[in-house]
């Protein structure tokens, strides 16, 4: 069957042909994929769909690169070329299997947002190779084709410097403040003019230094945008980076008439599109302002202050809390993944559970430092995902509740978001724990969260501080129970 593929017309025809139902099969894996991935009990499914999907897809792009009609024994360039395409497929999957095994979950969002970054500058590259080795376009098409080398190019690489400074921040590399320049939103809305004055004059005459400015224009602004959004944010500009990796992705795909890199890349687009915006309603953000950049939130001075007396308490009294409950809720945050902690946690949940007492977490949209992070880490320490509840299915039964355990979660159930119009996160929903009749916050010091406010909760009458590291501490309420 390869000697009838090889350098034959026919062969290319039937190459083509199976390539193209493989991709459609590809990205229907892909869509189910997206599907299972929206419930927790579906998630891993999800999973298997996309990677059949994409080994699908690399299957389909080899046999349609081998069967292109270029291959013959004496040809030694287009041999090669086969061998980088497997020796790259063999070394990615090798650095991805070995990230996968060895991160961290707390080290995930940095690492999702510098893959991200990879593929922006996979479009650059895409871009610029449309830009020089063009060949056999019609003359009606070469204007599109400029402007898909032009808008490919620039919205890759500002993926790509975006992502590598949400990297930074994110890996407490770079400062979570955001960047306070003179006239920064002018900035961002100028460089916008300037790409669509360059774009026009790219399509009408073409040439590599405009390539060049676009490039250099869209880098800057990709580490201005982020760069200029605060630490608060975070979340969202995840969201929002994989969101831009997806139509960079499609804009490559229209670059290399690849069905399938279109189709994956707008349904990336779009679901990370429609994240970001479901993230800004949880953080009382509007979506405009927040990819526009700029928008974060700004540490206050004095944000550490403290604002009254704080009682401390101990894991042997909490335990005994603990005891006399009829209903327990438990609130966990970044602090929980940080110290591990959601296997004791998981623990104390099944003991307590034996007991006859409801025990029931309740999760902000943005706990932690990605969607879906505290999910994934009571996924993994095997909590039921019955008792997984998000904060417009638990915010209404607080006030029935007799403890609620917030462990390592700061700004999230923050009271002043929703009591003091004058807080920088005034408006933000938040899980209402303050209106529990006993409160217990796991905490290492009476330090301000990331968006650097501080949180009432903490001087509350019904609010205890349990000071240390919460895995240690969890593990001390389990053995006193």
């Amino acid at each position: 069957m390869t000697d009838a593929l090889v350098g034959d017309t026919g062969g290319l025809m039937l190459a083509q042909s199976i390539a193209t139902a493989a991709y459609i099969v590809a990205a229907l894996l892909f869509v189910l994929a997206l599907a299972g991935l929206s419930k927790q009990q579906s998630a891993r499914r999800g999973v298997v769909y996309g990677i059949a999907g994409m080994a699908i897809a690399l299957l389909a792009t080899f046999v349609l690169v081998v069967a292109g009609g270029t291959l013959v024994p004496d040809d030694v360039t287009a041999w090669l070329g086969v061998g980088l395409l497997v020796a790259a497929v063999l070394v990615g999957g090798a650095i991805g299997l070995w990230r996968a095994r060895v991160v961290e979950m707390t080290g995930m969002p940095e690492l999702i947002a510098l893959l991200h970054s990879f593929v922006g500058l996979a479009a650059v590259l895409v871009g610029w190779n449309g830009a020089l080795y063009a060949e056999g376009i019609a003359p009606e098409l070469v204007g599109i084709h400029h402007a898909e080398v032009f808008i490919g190019v620039f919205i890759g690489a500002v993926t790509f410097t975006g992502s590598i400074v949400a990297f930074l921040k994110l890996s407490a590399r770079m400062s979570s403040k955001p960047l306070m320049l003179p006239g920064k939103n002018g900035l961002n809305v100028g460089a916008l003019v300037l790409f669509l004055v360059l774009t026009v004059w790219y399509v009408a005459t073409p040439s590599i230094w405009l390539l060049v400015a676009v490039t250099v224009l869209a880098l800057a602004l990709g580490w201005h945008l982020v760069a200029s959004i605060g630490g608060g944010d975070m979340p969202v500009v995840v969201s929002m980076l994989n969101s831009y990796s997806g139509w960079a992705a499609a804009a490559a795909g229209f670059l290399l008439n690849n069905d399938l890199l279109i189709v994956t890349g707008a349904l990336v687009g779009s679901s990370g599109a429609y994240l970001s915006y479901i993230m800004c309603k949880a953080m009382n953000r509007s979506f405009l302002s927040v990819i526009a950049g700029g928008f974060g939130i700004e540490a206050p001075r004095g944000g550490d202050k403290e604002q009254g007396e704080h009682r401390e308490t101990d894991a042997a009294a909490v335990a005994e809390l603990l005891r006399g409950a009829r209903s327990v809720i438990i609130t966990p945050g970044y602090g929980m993944a940080v110290a591990q902690a959601q296997y004791p946690v998981a623990d104390l949940t099944k003991k307590l559970r034996e007991r006859g007492i409801e025990v029931r977490f309740g999760i902000h949209p943005v706990a932690g430092r990605l969607p879906g992070h505290m999910n994934v880490l009571l996924a993994e320490a095997k909590v039921p995902y019955d008792i997984v509840l998000e904060l417009d299915e638990i915010n209404d039964d607080f006030a029935d509740t007799d403890v609620v355990l917030v462990i390592g979660a700061n700004d999230t159930v923050n009271p002043a978001a929703a009591e003091d119009p004058s807080s920088p996160i005034a408006g933000m929903p938040v899980l209402h724990v303050w209106q529990a009749h006993n409160v217990v916050v796991f905490k290492r010091s009476m330090a301000s969260g990331y968006a650097g406010v501080q949180n009432p909760l903490f001087f509350r009458d019904n609010t205890q501080m349990l000071f240390g590291d919460a895995k240690e501490r969890v593990e001390e309420i389990v053995t006193a129970l």
